[in-house]
């Protein structure tokens, strides 16, 4: 009987670190996935030259024209969220106000310094003018930022959008550009043309996450 106390004991003890490196782990899936849509969107958005956006993940998984072919720009895999329950993207559109919120993230995370968006440049600043005129000139804070997301819209399908997030709500283990809450890690091919935390590669050298061990929150 003592035995078998000690030892629930300690699955009592491991249960919670095995708990966090599992949730860690669907983190980082979530991430690579929602890279790999970002430069799926980049491509596209240049292929047609900045006048059209997907409207849907079937838009990307179709692929693009070549020649009598499809050139294909995603897998299906990634199509897929590992951290929102029914494993549907919230498509993220083009709107000045949620562009300029991750827009500031971006700028705190990188010492107040907004990467330009990938080349050709013109064909992408056409969906940020106005939101990184309201960041840069005014210096927005986020001091409202929890309350301004809470009633956000979900739309997965039959919208233009030039990104996508999770549907979850939920507190992070890893902080991607230093935000620590699923529903506002916004994958987009914006703000990525450079800068320090603003290359466009994929994993294993995973965007806005530290190399080092991610700070695990106190609660």
């Amino acid at each position: 009987m003592a035995v078998m106390v000690i030892f629930a004991i300690a699955l009592l003890a491991v249960a919670p670190s095995v708990q966090m490196e599992v949730q860690r782990e669907k983190e980082l899936e979530s991430i690579r996935r929602g890279e790999e849509i970002a430069d799926a969107i980049r491509q596209y958005v240049i292929f047609y030259q900045g006048r059209k956006l997907p409207e849907s993940m079937d838009d990307l998984l179709e692929g693009l024209p070549q020649g009598t072919k499809k050139r294909q720009i995603l897998r299906a895999s990634s199509a897929t969220d590992p951290l929102s329950e029914d494993g549907k993207w919230r498509l993220i559109k083009a709107d000045p106000t949620i562009i300029r919120r991750f827009a500031r993230r971006i700028q705190i995370y990188n010492n107040g310094f907004v990467p330009p968006n990938p080349g050709p440049r013109q064909f992408f600043d056409r969906y940020t003018v106005g939101a990184l005129v309201n960041v840069l000139n005014t210096g927005t804070d986020l001091e409202n930022d929890d309350e301004e997301d809470i009633d956000y819209e979900v739309v997965t399908d039959n919208t233009p959008f030039i990104g996508v997030a999770s549907q979850s709500r939920g507190r992070s283990v890893i902080a991607y550009y230093g935000i620590e809450n699923h529903s506002k890690w916004i994958f987009t091919p914006l703000f990525r043309g450079g800068g320090t935390g603003g290359n466009f590669t994929i994993a294993p050298n995973i965007p806005g996450v530290p190399s080092r061990p991610p700070r695990v929150p106190n609660d």
